[in-house]
């Protein structure tokens, strides 16, 4: 064996203190954000609001990200990053419609825990920020397409209605994530999350008729 094969493969660079830093302060931005978008909604939110909750100046928020549409198509991204990494996780051989019902369950817990950031209104700066944002209509697209799969197969199985169009369906579990039902059942007390949850799944899987 000569010594090129001896080699180790060639380690990653490690990053710097500084370039560390960097990144769990941006880390700490978008959690802040997705709070607040949770909380109030885009157009409620300031960054005066972010910087107070980072504790940071805003002129050391603006050197991270250059604007309040910046900051939360980057808390809309990450959200749609964990979204695409939790639906890989599902195991593709068990049937469609409990996939769907994974995903939807996952919505309503992040939902819940307040890192769900609120979609924006139509007229919003924030919408047409992402509507050009690459990273965010590339994780879009790749979430979409997994669950228009299976919403396509539980409707040839016959566990969705075929009569539906999927694109309905699709927003349909998309809506749940901005749901304002689980903070209305939260608020009356009589309900810990799990029910909330159980609930909730039951009428959108199951509708509102007698059976």
């Amino acid at each position: 064996m000569n010594a090129t094969a001896l080699k180790s493969p060639t380690a990653p660079a490690r990053r710097s203190f500084r370039e560390q830093m960097h990144s769990a302060r941006e880390d700490a931005i978008v959690q802040a954000v997705n709070r607040l978008l949770a909380e109030k909604g885009f157009d409620a939110m300031t960054v005066d609001d972010v910087a107070a909750e980072v504790g940071i100046a805003k002129a050391s928020l603006y050197r991270h990200f250059p604007s309040k549409e910046d900051l939360a198509a980057e808390a809309m991204v990450r959200t749609l990053e964990r979204a695409q990494a939790f639906l890989d996780g599902l195991d593709a051989s068990e049937p469609p419609v409990q996939n769907l019902q994974a995903a939807v369950r996952w919505m309503l817990q992040v939902q819940l825990q307040g890192q769900m950031p609120s979609l924006p209104s139509a007229n919003s700066s924030l919408r047409a920020a992402l509507m050009a944002h690459r990273a965010y209509l590339d994780r879009l697209m790749a979430v979409s397409e997994k669950l228009g799969g299976w919403i396509e197969a539980a409707q040839t199985e016959g566990s969705l209605d075929k009569t539906l169009p999927p694109i309905v369906v699709l927003y349909t579990l998309y809506a749940r994530a901005c749901d304002p039902v689980p903070g209305f059942l939260r608020s009356t007390g009589e309900y810990s999350d799990e029910q909330i949850i159980e609930l909730l799944l039951r009428t959108c899987f199951q509708g509102l008729g007698a059976r």
